[in-house]
């Protein structure tokens, strides 16, 4: 069971509905880990334009010209927003994944270190560019995809999640000049 310590309010949205929806999964990936499964929300037409809405109302006046979705489910409601904001969208991906030249970033995570890729041309200086995940827990993918937008030089970067995880801490390793949102924060009982 969980609680909702915030919630972006924008237009009202129905958070109870949202958590009815979504799905919990005791010990995965691996056992004492409870995962918050958004496929769940994101297969529920009203909890995806809801979602998508609340998301679009906090980023339409900040010029963006460039969504970067983080691999995988990062790219549902990455292209969706992009698409309403009138950007383009970019992948971020695992190694081998994009079929053009590209830059890496490489970063440690729990067991071992991993890389995500996006292509070369896909940024520039002129970008204000928003970054998006569907959730935040210790920040590790996110901070190297950052860190691999900030190779481009755009002139702004922010980053969006749905639900975040405040316990894990994740913020804590960006700058506090960042701005991120979520929508959701979750937390324990």
């Amino acid at each position: 069971m969980f609680h909702v310590k915030h919630f972006y309010n924008e237009k009202n949205m129905n958070k109870e509905f949202l958590l009815k929806n979504l799905r919990t999964v005791p010990d995965f990936p691996k056992p004492g880990i409870r995962f918050y499964d958004v496929t769940t929300l994101f297969k529920n037409y009203e909890c995806n334009h809801e979602i998508l809405e609340a998301t679009y109302e906090i980023y339409k006046d900040k010029g963006i010209t460039k969504v970067v979705g983080v691999e995988s489910r990062g790219f549902v409601l990455g292209s969706a927003l992009a698409m309403k904001l009138k950007a383009g969208f970019i992948m971020a991906r695992k190694p081998g994944k994009l079929p053009a030249e590209t830059i890496s970033e490489s970063y440690s995570k729990e067991y071992g270190t991993d890389t995500i890729e996006i292509h070369k041309d896909a940024i520039d200086e002129n970008d204000v560019v928003l970054l998006h995940d569907d959730l935040l827990a210790t920040g590790g993918t996110m901070l190297a995809v950052y860190n691999l937008v900030q190779k481009f030089h755009p002139k702004e970067t922010y980053i969006n999640f749905i639900i975040e995880l405040p316990a894990l801490k994740g913020r804590s390793i960006f700058n506090p000049q960042t701005e991120i949102t979520s929508l959701l924060e979750l937390e324990g009982d």
